[in-house]
């Protein structure tokens, strides 16, 4: 297993290219209105965004529900709003239980020890709160397969995710997606969106040189919620 690298406040240009590929090639909405949905659903008082990013889960959420941001990185704390701060998912600056609902969407795999931060996302839950995590599936995007070096498996993925969960969690579920969700018109589309998943800009520019386009990527990865007992 190996943890993705972190490169938010080194290389904020990639980050920039991956959001705007996601906006212009993407053809299914994200996970985040479906996220703020269940915890609308579980009568959430109070959320922990954890990895927050720019904050997009607190514009999904609910009037009237407390968003509290938290991320490791700078750069993405100064491109959003709302109550935040900085620190580090293995070791949350909070007290014992004291929030409804704890969010770690599309983060745990930058993490080394998942099931570190996972423990702490599950103490800083009230009892019976709700935890929510999304993570891409080992297996997404099988057309670039072909193309790119193989890579072992990330610290946190659609397919580990729930055994994870149950080593922390009394009850777990799993919303897997798995469609033709991105689709790439054009060999500088390709390449944007390659780097934009880490991929070195010169081998993405390699690949995009040697695909036949339009091509459709069918995106695989999951959404999965966890309750403290």
């Amino acid at each position: 297993m190996r943890a993705l690298p972190s490169d938010y406040d080194s290389n904020p240009e990639r980050w920039r290219i991956n959001e705007e590929a996601l906006a212009a090639y993407g053809l299914a909405g994200d996970v985040h209105p479906r996220i703020a949905q269940r915890f609308a659903e579980a009568g959430a008082g109070t959320v922990l965004d954890v990895g927050c990013a720019d904050g997009r889960l607190r514009l999904c959420l609910p009037a009237g529900m407390r968003w509290v941001g938290l991320d490791f990185s700078p750069t993405q704390l100064r491109r959003g709003a709302g109550e935040r701060l900085q620190g580090e998912a293995t070791r949350l600056p909070f007290r014992d239980a004291s929030f409804d609902g704890v969010a770690a969407l599309y983060m745990l795999y930058h993490v080394d020890d998942p099931a570190t931060a996972l423990r702490e996302a599950a103490r800083v839950l009230r009892p019976g709160g709700l935890f929510a995590a999304a993570a891409p599936s080992r297996f997404d995007a099988p057309e670039m397969a072909p193309l790119l070096p193989p890579e072992p498996p990330l610290s946190f993925d659609a397919e580990n995710g729930p055994e994870r969960l149950c080593a922390v969690f009394a009850e777990v579920e799993v919303e897997r997606w798995d469609g033709p969700f991105t689709r790439l018109p054009d060999a500088e589309a390709v390449s944007r969106y390659l780097i934009g998943h880490l991929v070195a800009p010169a081998l993405a520019a390699e690949v995009a040189a040697r695909v036949e386009t339009p091509l459709t990527l069918t995106k695989r990865g999951a959404m999965l919620f966890a309750r403290t007992a």
